[in-house]
């Protein structure tokens, strides 16, 4: 009896569409019984313009079983790394209780679909880490990974400095101790759960206190380190988080720049980040932002792909959706909001916030146009309002304004006050906020929070106790896991902007506090470290010639660019 079976650069989970790139492995199989006949070797380079078969191997035997047998070994035995292969289908074949009985038939694979899915095949192998194509592409990338370091080094482009370098430290998650009451405790999430969004958004206004939402696992590390913390950092202190935040609104951890910054520069899975999450952080609600029709990217895709990508999210773990669009055009936020309803998500339709609501020569961002915006979006359905302060351009006074407005026209809509730290007022506005109406604002803990990034979480807690506003959060919590992100921060020194404080010019320049830290980057790279200064004045000038726009992904990153050219050319408005 023999069995031939032929090895192919071909993706058996996208239809066998065919694989190229270059074979940085290649072993040969051999043995008693066994024939091969191939063309491949370590550096081969496979185009798509020939015969994408690489090898074949004739097995021998006097039983069937035997033959096939064999021919799994011979398969599991090969290496071939550097592009996909039909290794994994084949060996799906060989082990398929209908082939192994001699009962095929041409309909054979499309009677058994799951004989494709080889990144969720498992087979017996000796070594752990060749026991799916999963781990050996793992194992396979961090080795590629660890090697380029080796020889070129981390890449000075992307923000880093070598001077900032520590000598490396342990560093110790926060431990959680166990007791009947913490296996019990149930955190806020399952109100969302049992009750669903409209639910949730009750329980939110007749909550006593003002909530919070966690923005550590998202816009504070994106604001301070270039959104480069890894998923790994996140796991260590999941567990203990889910205790100490079980009374949080919601933690953003999702959506921005994470999504694209965690395949380019992480090699890392966004999707497999949020899942790994969503199990070890089960008892708080997982927020994530979209940005309306640009989904987490950068320009306009179908809605097709919109709502498919949102009722992924929803199934991965998100249960909150901020949804904005960069120049709070609604057709746009339509369809963010329309796609996060539909996949079952809380939505939360948000007002992207420019100018100064409290000076009426400010500009055309008036209260009434807030105003309108929000009915609008009241109209579509959210289950609460969010207004995102960019920049951090809320002053207290303002922010009373706003948020009073929106209560009293809106008294049953959750409001959720979201602002960055750059000028240090921070604190200060939200505690207006709350004062104001507000149900929920946003802030990170200790050790990520002021400049660029969120309000102090724990000054917001401190300064709220045994008021009205009393978050119910226990700063003895606190205390442990601010430590573990002060630690953790320090391995990511080489990422900081060097920044040392806040800046109230903030109020002149308007410069997102997610994109200040990426501009000074940028700066720096395009040789124009000592132009800084010119470059936030050229940045409001900017503004004005683009049309005073609102300014957060993407439309910041034009006016951004605009800027930069016009210092590098020595243009004037």
């Amino acid at each position: 009896v023999a069995i031939q079976c032929r090895v192919t650069t071909e993706n058996p989970e996208r239809d066998f569409a065919p694989d190229t790139g270059r074979i940085v492995l290649y072993r040969h199989s051999a043995g008693n019984g066994v024939r091969m006949d191939g063309i491949g070797y370590t550096g081969m380079t496979v185009t798509p313009f020939f015969d994408s078969m690489i090898v074949k191997y004739t097995t021998r035997g006097s039983t069937f079983t035997e033959t096939a047998n064999r021919m799994k070994r011979v398969l599991q035995e090969c290496r071939i790394r550097g592009v996909k292969t039909n290794i994994g289908f084949l060996l799906n074949v060989l082990s398929h209780p209908a082939f192994q009985n001699g009962q095929v038939t041409t309909s054979f694979i499309d009677e058994n679909p799951e004989l494709k899915q080889t990144s969720t095949s498992v087979w017996k192998f000796s070594n752990p880490l060749q026991v799916n194509s999963k781990k050996i592409n793992e194992e396979q990338g961090l080795l590629r990974y660890l090697a380029n370091l080796a020889v070129n080094g981390h890449p000075v482009e992307l923000g880093y400095d070598e001077s900032k370098i520590q000598a490396s430290q342990k560093i110790v998650a926060p431990t959680l101790p166990v007791s009947e009451e913490t296996k019990e405790k149930k955190g806020m999430r399952h109100i969302l759960l049992e009750h669903g969004p409209e639910g949730y958004a009750k329980a939110v206004r007749e909550h006593k206190g003002l909530m919070i939402m966690d923005t550590t696992w998202r816009d504070a590390h994106q604001s301070l380190l270039a959104t480069r913390m890894r998923t790994q950092e996140l796991i260590n202190c999941a567990e203990y988080t889910n205790d100490a935040l079980s009374k949080a609104f919601s933690l953003e951890m999702w959506g921005g720049a994470t999504f694209d910054v965690a395949m380019r520069f992480l090699h890392e899975c966004p999707w497999e980040r949020l899942e790994k999450l969503r199990e070890a952080t089960p008892d708080i609600p997982f927020q994530m932002l979209l940005r309306g029709a640009n989904a987490v990217g950068y320009t306009n895709y179908p809605d097709n792909v919109v709502y498919k990508f949102c009722d992924q999210a929803k199934k991965s773990g998100i249960d909150i959706f901020r949804v904005f669009d960069s120049l709070n055009y609604m057709d746009n936020l339509q369809l963010g909001v329309q796609a996060a309803g539909k996949a079952g998500g809380f939505v939360e339709g948000t007002m992207s916030y420019t100018g100064d609501v409290s000076d009426p020569n400010k500009g055309k961002y008036s209260l009434d146009y807030y105003l309108d915006l929000a009915r609008k979006l009241v109209d579509e359905g959210v289950h609460s309002l969010a207004i995102k302060d960019m920049a951090g351009l809320l002053t207290p006074r303002a922010t009373k304004l706003l948020v009073g407005a929106l209560r009293e026209e809106h008294p049953d809509m959750p409001i959720h006050v979201h602002t960055h730290d750059t000028a240090g007022a921070g604190v200060a506005s939200m505690l207006a906020a709350a004062e104001a109406g507000a149900d929920v604002v946003d802030g990170a803990m200790d050790a990520m929070s002021g400049m660029t990034s969120q309000p102090s979480l724990g000054a917001l807690v401190a300064n709220l106790r045994n008021t009205e506003y009393d978050t119910g959060l226990d700063m003895n919590k606190l205390g442990p896991l601010n430590t573990y992100w002060e630690n953790v921060r320090s391995l990511y020194a080489p990422f900081e902007s060097g920044q040392l404080s806040g800046s109230s010019d903030v109020y002149q320049h308007e410069i997102p506090g997610g994109q200040y830290t990426n501009l000074l980057f940028q700066s720096k790279q395009l040789g124009l470290t000592e132009k800084w200064p010119e470059i936030k004045r050229k940045y409001a000038e900017a503004n004005i010639i683009l049309g005073d726009i609102p300014k957060v992904t993407p439309s910041s990153k034009v006016v951004g660019d605009l800027a930069q050219f016009m210092v590098a050319q020595n243009l004037d408005a």
